[in-house]
């Protein structure tokens, strides 16, 4: 346990001296801000997985994911038969062959994505995204907007959250607009949480919950790491914020239908990110190919990426045994996306990470760090702030570090809990 303690300790300093080498004012830092970040974070996780009314309500959600996943195959099934998991016309000769990604999956954004719009207009999710924000406001010193921004980040996308508070994005400090950016980097979207719990649950107990607990845990975390790499001055904490709704809806059943069309454009564009990624990533290797193998390893972009990651899931818990198959994963969640990832860790053996090293790849790996991501909140932010294109850009490649940081600590916070009370569940 000492010796876990001590990775720890020694990860926090890493990422955080890391973070100071490529800040781009180290004298400016609002130290006020990093340390809450940090402490929060522990406190969050500290919550999150161990205090017994909050592990029930996370245990609800996971049964309630359950619940909307099988709605889901049952509306499936029903459109698309058995394309989406009805009865096969003919023998399956192969053992999961008849899984198709995008009509088995994917349909459940468009699930979500009606719930999320219904929760919306019955102010559920402003009511918790609120919460979150006074916590973030009043522990961090955070501007409204800022702390708004961030909160809403757990539930929605990293281009939808800087839609919901576009009014306050004019007058953002240039280190606020990065945290918002960070934050975007550090999360998933609640469209695709089920999705990715679905992928980890056969080996994750509780998948949706710890899934959920890194998406929260990694705000505080990734508004801490983009203090120190592009510090702002601390405004004033009765600086409020409300979500803007350019057309809300007329009712609930305007909300549902209202939601569904809201879900089409990210279910496609996880359709078309997806086959594109993988097909310029693909077409990237085949060059690589053609030069000489290193030590017996074709030479592809998920190898040289892995090779900087070997230390940092070293950092994080992972037994350095492991360490080549985790940075591998840490590669293909920064070449191509977390969805791919995730999905690659399910399809590992039993034999390939222990129990704790696929906990902590559960957190690390939670969040839109990569390169596809990188363009689309570059282009989105730009499309809002056409005046502050050359300074969105300029953070775009910053954001994939700032958000691949705080991901890493708070699969260290996971580890080290994990280390002083086993798996929880």
């Amino acid at each position: 346990m000492a010796v876990e303690l001590a990775r720890t300790l020694l990860a926090f300093v890493f990422f955080l001296l890391l973070a100071v080498a490529l800040s781009d004012d180290r004298r400016a830092i609002p130290w006020r801000v990093v340390v809450a970040g940090l402490a929060l974070e522990i406190a969050v996780a500290l919550l999150l997985g161990y205090l017994p009314p909050v592990k029930r309500l996370l245990a609800l959600a996971s049964d309630g994911a359950n619940a909307v996943q099988t709605a889901t195959d049952a509306g499936a099934s029903f459109v698309f038969g058995y394309l989406a998991g009805g009865d096969m016309p003919f023998e399956v000769k192969k053992p999961g062959a008849g899984f198709i990604l995008a009509f088995g999956a994917l349909p459940m954004v468009l699930t979500i994505s009606a719930l999320a719009a219904l929760f919306f207009y019955l102010g559920v999710l402003q009511r918790v995204a609120g919460a979150l924000a006074w916590l973030l406001r009043r522990s961090m010193g955070l501007s409204g907007p800022l702390a708004l921004g961030a909160a809403v980040h757990v539930f929605v996308g990293m281009i939808e959250a800087p839609l919901l508070i576009r009014p306050y994005l004019a007058r953002m400090q240039r280190g606020e607009l990065f945290a918002l950016m960070s934050c975007g980097m550090a999360g998933v979207a609640g469209t695709v949480m089920v999705i990715y719990a679905g992928f980890l649950s056969p080996f994750i107990p509780d998948a949706l919950g710890h899934i959920l607990a890194a998406s929260v845990i990694a705000t505080p975390a990734a508004i801490a790491i983009a203090a120190i790499m592009s510090p702002w001055r601390l405004g004033d904490l009765e600086d409020e914020a409300v979500l803007i709704f350019d057309h809300p809806p007329a009712g609930p059943f305007d909300a549902i239908i209202k939601g569904v069309a809201d879900g089409v454009g990210p279910l496609v564009g996880i359709v078309s990110v997806l086959l594109t990624t993988i097909a310029l990533v693909t077409l990237v290797n085949m060059a690589l190919a053609l030069l000489p193998a290193i030590g017996g390893q074709v030479v592809s972009l998920q190898w040289l990426f892995s090779w900087p990651f070997l230390p940092v899931v070293w950092l994080i818990g992972v037994p350095w045994a492991e360490t080549p198959v985790a940075a591998s994963l840490m590669a293909t969640k920064t070449v191509m996306n977390e969805f791919v990832a995730y999905r690659d860790m399910s399809a590992l053996g039993a034999q390939a990470l222990s129990p704790k090293s696929r906990l902590l790849l559960t957190y690390a790996l939670c969040g839109f760090a990569n390169f596809g991501s990188m363009g689309i909140l570059v282009g989105g932010l730009n499309a809002m702030l056409p005046e502050r294109r050359a300074e969105i850009t300029r953070l775009g490649l910053r954001s994939i570090l700032s958000g691949t940081m705080a991901t890493c600590l708070s699969a260290t916070v996971a580890g080290l809990l994990f280390e002083m009370n086993g798996l929880p569940s």
